[in-house]
């Protein structure tokens, strides 16, 4: 029996966000756009720099598939997240954050020595992200870390791409996938970043070995992916890998196709400040509608609408309240057809 709708599995990161110049990358030789693993020195000396250019923006328990549960749940989901954290401040302030929006974690007398992972958001006026993260004890995620009980009985498994940099977290993946095909429970994957598919594109097809249920990835990760330019070519090349294949597009929206059909779905216009997050939660909420029975195109609308709203403000997430008025607005408009 089912009595999860969403096992995710993935890192765990305290996020840290500041405002900084494309100046500033230039001058600390950062690449835009991408996320890079730097070391715990390495980190410290950055925060050092950020610290003098202003005041940290915003503070959060981060992951690429621990933003989308968080939104997932606060739409009304029932998650659980198979992660690792030390026995350290960082650590406390991540599980309380995922304990206070509902989110059950395999953590619970985990007692690791070590430093939770952090992630650096760094924010360009033009409002993209670039990152700088060191993993610590989460790149030590293995095995031990999952609840193959609550893989199980969930509907769906969720996969973070951005496991891949670890060969321990990458074997996790394979266990959790044999236990989810075992069970019945269908598997969801997100590439979550571009340097992904760049520089590990073998952990990458080796997730997708097999076949997935649904997949996310944004229009840079698709074309690497495929090779082509063309996001409607590229979509049809990854649903030999995706029985449903999510392509965002930006402030374009984005293109869906399941095998039968291919649905646009339309982008929002809103003045964005901050797009991390953004993909995260066009998969949470995607994932949301989902389980919920929606239709496919009212998934789409959701999950672009809900991430247009989360990149007018700084951080991966929303309130509570504020995604609970987005689904109410949405359920009552003409174009959100649940039947």
């Amino acid at each position: 029996m089912k009595t999860i709708d969403i096992v995710g599995i993935g890192n765990a990161l305290v996020d840290q966000e500041f405002e900084v110049t494309d100046e500033f990358l230039q001058q600390h030789q950062i690449e835009k756009g991408m996320m890079t693993l730097i070391d715990d020195a390495d980190q410290e000396r950055l925060i050092a720099e950020l610290a003098k250019r202003g005041e940290l923006k915003k503070q959060s328990g981060g992951g690429s598939a621990a933003n989308s549960l968080v939104g997932f749940s606060q739409f009304g989901g029932k998650a659980f997240y198979c992660c690792k954290v030390a026995d350290d401040q960082a650590g406390k302030f991540y599980c309380a954050d995922l304990e206070r929006v509902g989110i059950t974690t395999s953590i619970g007398a985990q007692a690791h020595q070590g430093k939770t992972g952090r992630c650096l958001v760094m924010v360009t006026p033009d409002a993209e992200r670039t990152m700088r993260t060191y993993l610590g004890i989460t790149a030590d995620l293995s095995t031990a870390e999952l609840d193959e009980d609550a893989i199980a009985r969930a509907e769906y498994l969720y996969i973070e791409g951005y496991l891949v940099t670890s060969p321990i977290a990458r074997q996790a993946i394979e266990r959790a996938k044999q236990v989810a095909r075992a069970n019945g429970t269908k598997i969801a994957m997100t590439c979550s970043d571009p340097a992904m598919v760049k520089y590990f594109t073998d952990g990458i097809e080796a997730i997708l070995d097999g076949g997935v249920d649904v997949l996310f990835c944004n229009q840079e990760e698709a074309a690497m992916l495929t090779g082509t330019d063309d996001v409607q070519e590229a979509l049809v090349k990854l649903q030999q890998h995706a029985k449903l294949v999510a392509i965002t597009l930006g402030k374009q929206g984005a293109i869906l196709g399941d095998g039968a059909r291919q649905i646009k779905v339309p982008g929002i216009a809103v003045k964005a400040v901050d797009t991390n997050g953004a993909g995260d939660m066009f998969a949470g909420a995607m994932l949301f509608g989902l389980t919920r029975g929606y239709p496919l195109a009212a998934c789409g609308l959701l999950a672009s609408h809900a991430a247009a709203e989360v990149v007018t403000e700084f951080g991966p997430r929303l309130s509570a309240d504020r995604q609970q008025q987005l689904l109410i607005r949405l359920q009552h408009a003409a174009e959100f057809q649940l039947s």
